[in-house]
């Protein structure tokens, strides 16, 4: 769905992005994470075809985003971090006018209209003017907009901002929704506890760089899982013993236990216990402890080295 390779952008004596490349399958929900000024906000409205990258190239849905912009629009829905709505007018009104700058027919906006606000849950404000609403609801109406000409890929720069804890859970539950009615999302949030709840991959972006990019779940090049073993008695020398197994890395040993990361394979853990257990190591236990999305942005941006500057 999304095909990006060496894709340079550059403000005035800043570069924003670095040579940024990496695919998006069809049907994911590709999490982009990263610190401020990363260039998350930059590599979305270049998606977007809103800015023009000094070199590289963009492919959404197979085509050119820099040579038919205006075809690849058809295409996306787009969420600005600071978006804008214009006041005055319905929410009703907001939601057609961006239906009608769809070009979507005259037979078919209206109930455009009403099936977008009824998945966030504005079905009920469509008459009030977009400049009485709260916080919450102008956001809501924002995604609204975005979603109404019903596109194959969306694209969300901080969805969740000003939404409440409920609004953020029907927010996962719509993006999983839409997941199944067979739309790619890319979405970028520094919560990274809310992308946990639909994301299907991680981007991680810093510096204008991608510098780790992973699938969170089942499938080949699935994260490595975290294990643990506890110890009965000290050993010394834990940490080397497991760093010369073969698949063990990022090894972390303290008094009487260690973790380490090793592929999420049952065959090649009974390997790891069983050359401990001959090694003579007294294991307590040794389990399996899944990483959530949190733990894979520290660890990944750790043994990348991108947290130093």
């Amino acid at each position: 769905m999304i095909q990006v390779q060496e894709l340079v952008f550059e403000y005035p004596g800043v570069r924003a992005l670095d040579g940024v490349g990496f695919q998006v399958a069809r049907g994911e929900i590709a999490a982009l994470v990263g610190p401020n000024g990363a260039g998350k906000s930059t590599l979305l409205r270049c998606l977007a075809g809103l800015d023009r990258p000094l070199t590289g190239s963009i492919e959404i849905d197979g085509i050119d985003v820099l040579e038919q912009p205006r075809e690849c629009h058809r295409r996306i829905g787009y969420l600005a971090d600071f978006f804008g709505l214009y006041d005055e007018l319905t929410v009703r009104q907001c939601l057609t006018y961006v239906a009608w700058a769809h070009k979507l027919t005259a037979e078919t906006v209206a109930a455009a209209v009403e099936r977008a606000a009824r998945r966030l849950h504005v079905d009920g404000r469509l008459s009030d003017k977009v400049g009485t609403l709260s916080r919450g609801l102008r956001q809501r109406v924002a995604i609204a907009q975005a979603l109404v000409h019903e596109p194959t890929l969306l694209l969300l720069d901080e969805p969740a901002s000003g939404l409440d804890p409920e609004a953020r859970h029907d927010l996962a539950e719509l993006f999983l929704e839409l997941q199944r009615d067979g739309m790619t999302l890319l979405v970028s949030s520094h919560i990274l506890a809310e992308l946990q709840e639909y994301a299907t991959t991680m981007l991680i972006l810093r510096h204008g760089v991608i510098v780790e990019h992973r699938q969170l779940e089942g499938g080949e090049g699935a994260l490595t899982v975290a294990m643990r073993v506890v110890l009965s008695e000290p050993y010394p020398g834990l940490a080397q013993l497991l760093q010369s197994l073969e698949g063990v890395a990022d090894v972390r040993a303290g008094d009487g236990e260690a973790t380490f990361r090793c592929p999420a394979d049952a065959a090649v853990h009974r390997q790891l216990l069983k050359a401990l257990v001959q090694h003579g190591v007294p294991v307590s236990s040794f389990a399996e402890q899944k990483l959530n999305l949190q733990d894979a942005y520290l660890t990944y941006v750790q043994r990348s080295g991108a947290g130093s500057s």
